[in-house]
């Protein structure tokens, strides 16, 4: 029997992995990349009698990846929090999947894990833009506010290092990063101990000092729209410049746009208040999806930029 792995390789994937990882040592083959690399069971060869674990991907994305598997008699488990369309029943699929706003991946499995290795959940959550879910764990853990930032510090550097058009543009393969990760029983010790941590932190620093120098694209009193340049820094914090944006503003739903061959990728964050889900409002465009708070579009067509400011003004903007 052989196992396998897909997951996302940003934080909240990353630490999903890394709960189960701990608490099963088992070899396993990883599957993964980028953050918007997520049609990953298409990848994954299992046949009869192994054991897929899938970790914050959406299902729906991964339905014929997903069928395939269960055919070839693999047994499937699934950990995730992305729209998911309708679940299929089969015996050999283990579901673990909710669409809840305030809950990610990493939530889920510490769930299912009892708590076990639940500093790094809350590494996740803080990743993932839920720092009451991750204040909550840490609180949960007896931490002190110091020892908080620095889950918070290091949840916001691993989902950071995910943003790119491709892994060229990150600091750190996912897959490498999984492995670098592994030995550290605790998230502290990765902080104290690994010069990768370091590394990240560093660049990451230094590219959003660029990014947050830069003026809006289109901005209305409920919605903020912004474009960014073509360049390695610009792709790698799209992600992390739209949840910082969210909370600097959080009434207003923000769009940001990163130039990408034959278009741009979008990542669109909205308040939860908002009529309509971050997720509805990328599926109105081919490759758009997400969950209710957080979404985003993998290509836009260049032609399109206008049509999507338009949409989103619509959408979010009020007066």
């Amino acid at each position: 029997m052989t196992n396998f792995y897909a997951f996302n390789g940003d934080a909240d994937g990353l630490c999903a992995l890394q709960q189960l990882r701990l608490a099963d040592a088992a070899p396993a083959e990883l599957i993964t990349g980028i953050k918007r690399d997520i049609e990953l069971l298409q990848r994954v060869p299992a046949k009869s009698g192994d054991c897929v674990t899938v970790l914050d991907v959406s299902l729906d994305s991964n339905r014929a990846g997903l069928m395939a598997l269960l055919e070839a008699g693999a047994r499937v488990r699934y950990f995730d929090h992305h729209h998911a369309g309708e679940i299929p029943e089969h015996a050999l699929l283990e579901a673990h999947i909710n669409l809840s706003p305030e809950v990610c991946t990493s939530l889920l499995v510490d769930d299912w894990l009892g708590g076990s290795y639940r500093a790094w959940a809350a590494v996740a959550a803080f990743g993932d833009s839920l720092p009451k879910q991750g204040q909550r764990l840490a609180a949960l853990l007896g931490l002190s506010l110091e020892q908080s930032a620095i889950l918070e510090r290091l949840g916001v550097t691993l989902n950071y290092n995910a943003y790119g058009e491709s892994v060229a543009d990150l600091y750190f393969d996912p897959a490498e990063l999984a492995a670098r990760m592994l030995p550290f029983q605790s998230p502290f010790d990765f902080v104290a101990a690994s010069p990768d941590f370091a590394r990240l932190w560093d660049g990451y620093q230094s590219d959003m000092a660029l990014a947050r120098s830069l003026p809006p694209y289109r901005q209305h009193d409920g919605a903020m729209l912004m474009i960014l340049p073509d360049a390695a820094w610009a792709r790698r914090v799209i992600g992390v410049l739209a949840n910082e944006l969210m909370h600097r503003l959080p009434e207003s739903a923000v769009a940001i746009l990163s130039p990408r061959t034959n278009g741009y990728l979008v990542s669109v964050r909205v308040p939860k208040h908002a009529a309509t889900g971050a997720d509805e409002f990328c599926r109105r465009f081919a490759s758009g999806g997400g969950r209710r708070g957080a979404a985003g579009i993998n290509l836009l067509p260049s032609a399109d930029v206008d049509l999507l400011a338009e949409r989103f003004l619509a959408a979010f903007a009020r007066g």
